[in-house]
């Protein structure tokens, strides 16, 4: 077999059972707009059935005749399908198929009754007609010179898709990738990738720097190019965000990115880098400011600004507090503990007070010292004081607990700000704010910079704002730690619970984790056969292989004979993702232990990691458009193989 088109023969060989096959597109089953993905029936030649092809398409019509690399898929649903990994257009050699093409909708002006006429007129030489002379459409009855002209606007718009791809295929850009980057730039595309390849990291979601900077050795752009080291310094500042960091130190920044661009012919300078680095922040395309020990720092410009904005609302928002009665305040907590029978520690009662009259506040503490119970009686409080209360959380799950404590409505804060997919914005904000007085956010720990910006700027100036949290917990996904940073400043009231209550005490996890924060080793019980506490100590071995054997022995028999379901309630932590006790082993062995492959359970491998139907996941990275967030769990009942290619 030949090697296909635009591909080289060590592309193809890394396809399975690689193959190319031809025929007449018949119909659309699916077509995606934005992102070209294609699900379409295929006439082929000696075939009487008809063929569905999946895959990335720039602009794909009936009756078109397509020349087709890929490789064949059996869908469990729908069967066999071959998916396309790259393609080209040939023109049809039948009259009919030409009739065909011509009037599939693909040439504006051209529908199928014009189509037969031209065919009729010219023959076997009709696409050789309108790509070279196309003034000659005017010997076709009907066809006037409006029309013409019309027609040779759309040709000249088909032929510029088929330069973009070809030479874009021909530079190593994978069809997905082609196909995105022409629905980005259009007939610019060509000159955007030859002139500056890395823009495509900046501007199309998907292709970030490592693949711009391939793309950019195809086409031969110098290793020591001004663009290259600009998109570099971007993506080790993105790079930083992604591990929670809104800025870096001149020095660090110059050292991972001098890492990142050194190749085996090329290594960067420090001075090179030091220039490009100023030079950007005189164009404002990064921000540079120097922090209290004059150490020279580098932000993204949306980060900076975004923090700097986020302090100038709190700030706005401090200057006026609320006006409250403190007398009546002090009254009604007296009459509540009493007709309730409770008692409330000096702290608790501190923070119930302090959330009576300031515009935002704190209340943090470790485990177990009452923060659960603190924020449902300030709840109380508010009612009381007929104030209008929304409770949100980062999360769903956190989102949940909140209401489950509080008898009221709780939200993910993205479905409180009214988060729009399709702007990728959320609706309330400082024009719309939200129609509430008082504002309860649980689990603020994992605020990062953008989400709280984005809250913060939707309450109301009037309302107030009830930060609940714990630093020691889950920190943000996002770059930023808000809640410690509000924590550290000293402008925000803060009330922190330190005393842990006698039932809590009871708890030798919460006992744990204070003697861990203060820097105690913790008294925890040895592992037994009838264990007494909710926290227990394996002590069986000190090597990582004695790690995993442990687990699998705590899953396979304690776990079960405790009357706990392995498959829903057990979690497993780790400090890390690589090695033998890091998240992707752990998670491959649990699975196999837990939810082993049968015949009847769908899987695919995505990146070496397989996943199958029943197991658990949980979801890493916020998806605003599908409202799906950071730390959201679930089952997988389903798997599409064919989207999944997508």
């Amino acid at each position: 077999m030949s090697t296909p088109p635009n591909l080289s023969p060590q592309q193809v060989s890394a396809f399975p059972q690689h193959e190319t096959i031809t025929g007449v597109v018949e119909r659309l089953t699916f077509y995606s707009g934005e992102s070209g993905y294609t699900v379409a029936r295929l006439t082929r030649p000696r075939s009487t059935e008809l063929t569905t092809i999946v895959g990335s398409f720039a602009n794909i019509q009936p009756g078109q005749t397509l020349q087709l690399i890929g490789f064949w898929r059996d869908h469990p649903q729908f069967g066999p399908q071959f998916q396309v990994v790259n393609y080209k257009e040939t023109k049809p050699a039948t009259l009919t198929g030409i009739e065909k093409y011509l009037g599939s909708g693909l040439i504006k002006g051209v529908g199928p009754v014009t189509a037969r006429r031209i065919v009729a007129h010219f023959g076997l030489e009709t696409l050789d007609i309108i790509e070279n002379q196309i003034d000659r459409l005017i010997e076709v009855q009907g066809i006037a010179k409006k029309r013409i002209k019309l027609i040779k606007n759309a040709w000249e718009t088909q032929k510029a898709i088929k330069e973009v791809m070809v030479f874009l295929q021909g530079h190593g850009v994978s069809t997905t990738y082609a196909v995105k980057i022409y629905k980005q730039y259009g007939d610019k595309a060509i000159a955007t990738v030859t002139h500056n390849p890395y823009q495509l990291a900046a501007d199309i979601y998907g292709i970030g720097f490592l693949t711009a900077d391939k793309i950019a050795r195809n086409i031969g752009i110098a290793p020591d190019s001004e663009f290259r080291y600009r998109a570099g310094i971007i993506h080790c500042l993105s790079e930083a965000a992604e591990d929670g960091h809104c800025y870096l130190p001149q020095s660090e920044l110059i050292e991972l990115v001098i890492k990142l661009l050194t190749t085996e012919s090329h290594q960067p300078t420090e001075e090179a880098i030091s220039i490009i680095i100023k030079d950007m922040a005189l164009a404002e395309d990064l921000i540079r400011e120097r922090d209290e020990d004059k150490t020279l720092l580098c932000y993204k410009p949306t980060y900076f600004h975004t923090e700097q904005n986020l302090a100038q609302l709190i700030c706005q928002r401090l200057e006026k507090p609320v006006g409250t009665d403190i007398e009546r305040v002090h009254d009604w907590i007296d009459r509540f503990t009493a007709s309730r029978k409770i008692q409330l520690s000096q702290q608790q009662r501190q923070a119930v007070e302090t959330a009576a009259y300031s515009k935002i506040m704190i209340l943090t503490g470790g485990p177990g010292v009452g923060k659960t119970f603190t924020t449902h009686t300030i709840v109380s409080l508010w009612k009381a004081m007929g104030k209008s209360i929304a409770l949100a959380a980062p999360t769903g799950r956190a989102a949940q607990r909140l209401g489950e404590m509080t008898g009221l409505e709780a939200k993910t804060i993205h479905r409180l700000l009214e988060f729009d997919p399709r702007t990728r914005g959320f609706k309330c904000d400082s024009e719309n704010p939200l129609p509430h007085t008082a504002i309860i956010v649980d689990e603020a720990s994992m605020l990062d910079l953008f989400l709280a910006y984005f809250l913060v700027k939707a309450v109301d100036i009037g309302a107030q704002l009830l930060l609940v949290g714990d630093i020691d917990q889950l920190p943000s996904v996002g770059p930023g730690q808000i809640l410690a940073d509000l924590i550290n400043s000293g402008r925000v009231p803060v009330v922190r619970l330190t005393q842990v209550f006698r039932q809590a005490q009871q708890s030798a996890i919460i006992t744990a984790a204070h003697q861990i924060n203060r820097g105690i080793y913790p008294t925890i019980e040895p592992i037994s056969d009838n264990p007494v506490s909710d926290c227990i100590w394996h002590g069986g071995g000190h090597q990582p292989e004695h790690g995993v054997q442990a687990i699998c022995e705590l899953i396979s028999d304690l776990i079960r004979r405790l009357g706990f379901n392995p498959a829903t309630d057990v979690q497993v932590l780790c400090p890390m993702s690589r090695g033998l006790v890091g998240t992707r082993n752990l998670n491959t062995v649990l699975q196999q232990l837990i939810n082993p492959p049968t015949p009847d359970k769908v899987e695919i491998n995505r990146g070496g990691m397989i996943l199958r139907v029943g197991d658990r996941v949980i979801q890493q990275m916020n998806d605003y458009q599908r409202e799906v967030f950071n730390g959201d769990l679930g089952i997988i009942t389903d798997i599409d193989t064919v989207w999944s290619l997508d």
